[in-house]
C-alpha cells in the first residue's frame, strides 16, 4: 500500500533584519519583521545549519527551488520560485541553525507573504515550530490557504488561525502550547496531484498580539450525543500560555439555534453569558447544559448546535453541537440478522450518504473533522507514520474515538471503521509487539504460530480502537529485486496458503462471529492479484523498477501461482480485499495490461462471482489516479469495476462528489452503490460497531507485555535459517569469548525494516525491543562489540558479524531504485576482518536475499535472519542452542543478480542455496543415505494413504536433513532442483513425491 508520514521535516534562518514596510497598519503596530526576503541572505542549506532546504516522501516528491530574478518582485529583486510534481508529500522548509537560539515572535499578530496565485484551488500548507532545543526537536503547528486566485497575493496567517499538528510530531509533542517566544521557523507543504509551479517573496511578522494569541476558549467536545429525554453537559474552559491567570476578562455568549431539532418539542432551548474575570485561573471550566425532551417516537438523530460569541481569547474552531441519538428504529435492533439490519438501514440512506460510506480519508489529511459528518465518511486510516501524539496506545483510542465522536452528528449515526496496515503486529505504535515480517514468517514453515502472530496483532490493534487491518500480504513473490518481496511468506503459493492462517489468528472463525470481540479485527487479502509476478522494469510509478509494474502471465499461470491464495482466504471468510496497484496482462485475452483496479472481469466476475467474495473490495492508496482518463472517468471505471470503498487520502469531497454526480447521470448504477454499501455496511455490523463504536482499551496492558513478545520471540528463532555450518560452528558455547561486529547487530530500526512506526521505517532506536547484540549478551556469552570492527579480535574465539540491508518500504526499495542486493562496503569489510581473524558467523538480516557468494569460502556459518522485528532474543536463542534452527528458505538464494527472477520449478534452476533449504542444530539427523530414504519413502506412502499430514511431513523432513547433512558444499543445479521441489511437494502434501525428489537430490550430489 502506497503510504506517507504525510510531513517528515522542517528546517530554517538566522537573525531578524530590521526593515521598514509600507502599507496600511495600525499606529501603535510593531515595525514588520522580515523573516525572509529571498535575495541571498538565507542560504540553501539543510540542518544543523539555517538554510531553505527541500524535503519528500518519494525520490521525486522534494520540488527543486531557485532565487529567481523577477521585476514583478513584490519586495526586493529576487523571488523564491520552483517546480514541483508530488505523489506522497513534499514541500520546503526555512529553519534557524540549531545551534542558535529561537526567535520571539510573540509581539506579533502573524505571518504574512506574497503569493504568486495560479487559479488551482489547492491548498497550501504552512507551518511553524515552537519550542524544543532545536528546529528538529520542536512542535509543529499548521494552517493552510487555498490557491484560489492569480497573480500575486499578500497572505497573512494570523497566529490564531494555526493548530497543533495531531498527524505527526517530531519528538511526540512538547506541551502543546503555541510558544511565541521560541520559533524556530516555517514550512511549506505543496499540493499533490500534479506538476505546478510556485513563486513567493516577503515572509514577515506583522501586526501587534493581543490576549487572544496567549488565551484560549474550547469546549470538552465537538459533539455531545445524549439519549433522548437526557441531558447534555458542555464544558467550556478557558485556558493560557504558560498557565497564567487571565490578564484581561473572557466572556462567553451562549444559545441554541438551528440544527434539526425542534425547540420546545426536541429540547429546551438556552441562552446566556459564561464570565472569566481577569485573574480567572488557566484551565477554568464552567458549564453550558442542554436538556432534550422524550416523545416515545422512532427517530433518526437531531442535532442542536451551540453558538458560542467569545471575547478577549481565541474562539474555539468551531461549535459544539448536542445531538439526540437516533433510536427505535430496525437497523438499530441487534436481535435482527444482520441482512435484514442492512437492508433497514440502506433504504433511508440518501446517495450522498451511500457515496460518503464509499470514501475512506487519511485522518491527518482531513481539512476539518467536521467533514466526517458533512460528506458521512465511511472510513478513515492512519497511513504509515500517521500516528497520534504522543504515539501511545491511550492516545491511539482517544484519537480513534474523537473521529468516531463526529459521526454521531450525522442522521443515521453509521460508524466509521478505522485501518492501519498492521502488517507486523501493530507496527504504527510505539512498544506494540514487532512480528518478523511475512518472509520470516515464512521461513517457520509453522501454520500454528503464524496463526498466533496474528492473535497478539489482532489483540494489541483493537485495543487502540482500530478494528480493521490492511493485511496479510497473500502475494508470491517471484522476483528478489520487487521492494515488497518481504511482504510475502515465500514465492509458492503452497506455502502462502498454508500460512493463511493469519487470517484465523485475525479474526477468528471464519463465519465472522468472533469479529465483535475486543481482540480481533477485520482482515484483509492484498494485493490482488499478481502483485508479485511484476516484469522487471515495466513500473511506470515515478523511480520505481518493479512494484506497480505489469504482471505478464497466462491464464494457467494466473490461476495456479497468484490467484489460488485468494481462494483460500475467501473460504477463510477474510474480511476485505485490496486490489494490486500493478497491472495484468493475460496472454491472448486481448486487453494487453490493464490496471487492477480496472479489472471488472477479475474483481467482479473472479472474486465475488467465481470465488464468492462477500466481503468488501477496499482499494489501494490513490489507486484510482493511476487509471486513464479525467476524474470521473477515473471514479465511474474503478466503481463499475467492482471496488466497494475508495482509498482517497487527500481527495475525500472530490471522489465522494464526483461519484454522485456520476450516479445521477446514471454512469454508475443505483444496483452497484447499493451493492458496494451493502458489503461495507454488512462487516461494520459484523464488528459490533454499531453498539459498540468506541474503543474497548481492556487489551491494552498486553500491548508489548511478555506474554506476545514471546510469542514473537518463538517466530523469530524458527524464521532463522541456517544455510551454512562448517564444522559445527552453531550452536555458540557459553564458555567461548564472541566478537560481535556488523552494522545491523545493534539496530532495532533495522531488524524490524520498513513499516515499522512510520511507512518507509528508519534506523535506529525507533522502538522498544531488543537487538541481536542485546539478546546475544542476555543469553549470559562473553560478548565483545565493535560495529566496524576495529576493536583487537585477538583472543577471541568465534565471530558474529551481523549485516544486511536498512529498511525500504515498496518501490522505494526496489533494486535499481538507490537498491542492489549486495552487503554495502562497510559491511563486507566487517566480514572480511573478523572472517579472516577467527572462526565466523555471519547473520543477515534483510528483507530479501543477499549476494554473499564471493564471500562465502571464508564464511564458516551463515544464517538468514530476515527482518526479526523487536525480539532479537530470538536469534539469540538458536545461535546458543536454546532452539535449533529449523528454519527453511521461503525463497530461493540466488548466486547472482544476473539469475533473477528464480524460483523453484524453473526449467534452468541453479542457485546458490535452494527454496527449501534449511540446516538444523541440536537435532538427530537420520543415517543411512538410501536405505533410509527408501524407509521414509514407504513412510511418507502410508501417511498419505491414511491421511496423516503430520506423518508425512515428519517423513519428508527426516529425508531432507538426511539429503542436506550429505550433499552439503555440492549444490549443483542437479542436486537444487530436485530439492526445492521435494520441498514445494511437501507443502502440497505430496509426500511421498517429495522424498522421491529428495532421493533424487541425493544421487546427484
Amino acid at each position: 500500500m502506497r503510504r506517507t508520514a504525510l510531513l517528515a521535516c522542517a528546517t530554517l534562518l538566522t537573525g531578524l533584519l530590521p526593515l521598514t514596510v509600507a502599507g496600511a497598519a495600525a499606529a501603535d503596530d510593531p515595525v514588520p519583521v522580515p523573516v525572509d526576503r529571498f535575495e541571498g541572505e538565507v542560504p540553501f542549506a539543510s540542518p544543523p545549519a539555517e538554510g531553505i532546504s527541500t524535503w519528500g516522501g518519494d525520490s521525486d516528491d522534494p520540488p527543486t527551488l531557485e532565487l529567481a530574478a523577477r521585476a514583478d518582485a513584490p519586495e526586493g529583486e529576487k523571488v523564491l520560485a520552483g517546480t514541483y510534481d508530488i505523489s506522497g508529500y513534499g514541500g520546503f522548509t526555512h529553519q534557524y541553525a540549531n545551534a542558535g537560539p529561537a526567535h520571539d515572535w510573540s509581539a506579533h499578530q502573524g505571518i504574512r507573504l506574497w503569493w504568486e496565485g495560479h487559479g488551482t484551488g489547492k491548498k497550501i500548507n504552512f507551518e511553524i515550530k515552537d519550542g524544543g532545543a532545536n528546529g528538529d526537536a520542536s512542535e509543529l503547528w499548521t494552517t493552510s490557504f487555498a490557491d484560489d486566485f492569480t497573480g500575486w497575493q499578500r497572505i497573512e496567517l494570523p497566529f490564531t488561525s494555526f493548530a497543533y499538528r495531531t498527524d505527526y510530531q517530531p519528538v511526540g509533542g512538547i506541551n502543546q502550547i503555541l510558544d511565541l517566544t521560541a520559533m524556530w521557523g516555517y514550512a511549506v507543504t505543496l499540493p499533490t496531484g500534479g506538476p505546478g509551479e510556485f513563486a513567493m517573496d516577503g515572509v514577515e511578522l506583522y501586526g501587534r498580539a493581543d490576549q487572544s494569541l496567549r488565551a484560549s476558549v474550547t469546549t470538552g467536545a465537538a459533539v455531545y450525543p445524549v439519549s433522548e429525554g437526557g441531558t447534555a453537559s458542555v464544558a467550556v474552559t478557558v485556558s493560557t500560555t504558560g498557565a497564567a491567570p487571565l490578564e484581561e476578562p473572557v466572556t462567553v455568549a451562549y444559545r441554541t439555534a438551528g440544527g434539526t431539532a425542534t425547540a420546545e418539542k426536541d429540547y429546551t432551548p438556552v441562552a446566556g453569558t459564561l464570565t472569566f474575570p481577569a485573574g480567572t485561573a488557566s484551565g477554568t471550566t464552567r458549564t453550558v447544559r442542554v436538556k432534550t425532551l422524550k416523545d416515545r417516537s422512532a427517530e433518526e438523530a437531531e442535532t442542536v448546535p451551540l453558538e458560542l460569541t467569545v471575547t478577549g481569547a481565541k474562539a474555539p474552531a468551531e461549535n459544539p453541537g448536542v445531538v439526540v441519538d437516533a433510536h427505535g428504529l430496525p437497523y438499530l435492533d441487534s436481535r435482527l440478522p444482520v441482512k435484514k439490519r442492512v437492508a433497514d438501514l440502506l433504504s433511508r440512506m440518501t446517495l450522498a450518504e451511500k457515496a460518503g460510506q464509499m470514501t475512506q480519508a487519511e485522518r491527518g489529511a482531513m481539512s476539518a473533522p467536521g467533514d466526517i459528518a458533512t460528506y458521512a465518511l465511511g472510513s478513515l486510516l492512519s497511513g504509515g507514520g500517521s500516528t497520534p501524539t504522543p504515539n501511545t496506545a491511550e492516545a491511539w483510542a482517544r484519537t480513534v474515538d474523537s473521529f468516531q465522536l463526529r459521526t454521531r452528528a450525522t442522521r443515521l449515526q453509521i460508524p466509521l471503521i478505522y485501518g492501519v496496515d498492521s502488517v507486523h503486529g501493530h507496527n504504527n505504535l510505539t512498544g506494540a509487539t514487532v512480528m518478523p515480517h511475512n518472509i520470516g514468517l515464512g521461513a517457520t514453515r509453522d501454520a500454528e504460530l503464524v496463526e498466533r502472530t496474528g492473535e497478539v496483532t489482532a489483540s494489541e490493534t483493537r485495543a487502540t480502537g482500530v478494528p480493521w487491518t490492511f493485511a496479510p500480504c497473500l502475494c508470491v513473490a517471484r522476483d528478489e529485486r520487487w521492494g515488497r518481496t518481504y511482504e510475502s511468506f515465500g514465492e509458492d503459493p503452497a506455502l502462502v496458503k498454508s500460512l493463511e492462517t493469519v487470517v484465523q489468528g485475525l479474526q477468528g472463525r471464519a463465519d465472522g462471529r468472533d469479529l465483535d470481540r475486543s481482540d480481533r479485527v477485520l482482515a484483509t487479502a492484498k494485493h490482488y492479484v499478481g502483485d508479485g509476478g511484476t516484469t522487471y522494469g515495466s513500473s511506470t510509478s515515478g523511480s520505481y523498477t518493479i512494484d506497480q509494474g505489469i504482471t505478464e502471465v497466462t491464464r494457467e499461470e494466473l490461476e495456479a501461482v497468484h490467484l489460488s491464495p485468494y481462494r483460500d482466504a475467501v473460504d477463510r471468510g477474510v474480511g476485505t480485499v485490496m486490489p494490486s496497484f500493478s497491472s495484468l496482462d493475460i496472454a491472448g485475452d486481448g486487453q494487453g495490461p490493464v490496471k487492477m483496479h480496472a479489472r471488472a472481469d477479475m474483481i467482479n466476475d473472479v472474486l465475488k462471482g467465481r470465488l464468492g467474495f462477500d466481503g468488501f473490495v477496499i482499494s489501494d492508496w490513490d489507486a484510482l489516479y493511476q487509471l486513464p482518463g479525467d476524474r470521473a472517468a477515473q471514479v465511474r471505471t474503478s466503481v463499475n469495476a467492482g471496488v466497494d470503498m475508495m482509498m482517497v487520502p487527500y481527495s475525500y469531497k472530490e471522489f465522494s462528489t464526483t461519484l454522485v454526480d456520476e450516479a445521477e447521470a446514471g454512469r454508475v448504477t443505483e444496483e452497484r452503490i447499493d451493492d458496494a454499501v451493502a458489503r461495507v455496511l454488512t462487516q461494520k455490523f459484523a464488528l459490533g460497531l454499531f453498539e459498540k463504536p468506541y474503543a474497548d482499551t481492556r487489551n491494552s496492558s498486553k500491548i508489548g507485555s511478555a506474554a506476545h513478545r514471546a510469542v514473537a520471540r518463538e517466530a523469530v528463532a524458527e524464521s532463522q535459517v541456517l544455510l551454512k555450518n562448517s564444522g559445527g560452528l552453531l550452536p555458540l558455547k557459553k564458555n567461548q569469548k564472541v566478537y560481535v561486529a556488523g552494522s545491523n547487530a545493534d539496530d532495532i530500526g533495522n531488524q524490524s525494516g520498513g513499516w515499522t512506526i512510520t511507512w518507509q521505517g528508519s534506523s535506529g532506536d525507533i522502538t522498544p525491543g531488543t537487538t541481536v547484540l542485546e539478546g546475544l549478551r542476555g543469553a549470559g556469552g562473553d560478548v565483545t562489540w565493535s560495529a566496524d570492527a576495529s576493536a583487537p579480535t585477538g583472543g577471541h574465539d568465534v565471530g558474529v558479524v551481523v549485516v544486511g540491508e536498512t529498511p525500504y518500504a515498496e518501490g522505494a526499495g526496489d533494486v535499481g531504485n538507490g537498491h542492489d542486493l549486495e552487503l554495502s562496503a562497510a559491511d563486507r569489510a566487517a566480514v572480511d576482518r573478523v572472517c579472516a581473524a577467527m572462526k565466523c558467523a555471519v547473520l543477515i538480516v534483510s528483507g530479501r536475499p543477499q549476494l554473499i557468494g564471493d564471500q562465502l569460502g571464508d564464511i564458516d556459518a551463515l544464517v538468514a535472519s530476515w527482518l526479526p522485528g523487536t525480539e532479537g532474543d530470538g536469534v539469540a536463542d538458536v545461535l546458543y542452542g536454546k532452539r535449533p534452527f529449523t528454519g527453511q528458505l521461503p525463497v530461493t538464494w540466488p548466486k547472482s543478480e544476473a539469475q533473477l527472477p528464480i524460483n523453484v520449478g524453473d526449467a534452468s534452476y541453479d542457485p546458490q542455496f535452494p527454496y527449501g533449504w534449511g540446516l538444523t542444530t541440536k537435532t538427530r539427523v537420520p543415517q543411512g543415505g538410501e536405505s533410509t530414504l527408501k524407509a521414509l519413502a514407504a513412510d511418507a506412502r502410508a501417511a498419505e494413504r491414511s491421511g496423516d499430514d503430520e506423518a508425512g511431513t515428519a517423513a519428508v523432513t527426516k529425508a531432507r536433513l538426511l539429503v542436506q547433512q550429505e550433499i552439503a558444499g555440492q549444490l549443483t543445479e542437479a542436486v537444487a532442483k530436485p530439492f526445492a521441489e521435494a520441498d514445494r511437494l511437501a507443502t502440497g502434501g505430496s509426500y511421498a513425491a517429495a522424498v522421491a525428489k529428495l532421493t533424487a537430490a541425493h544421487r546427484a550430489g
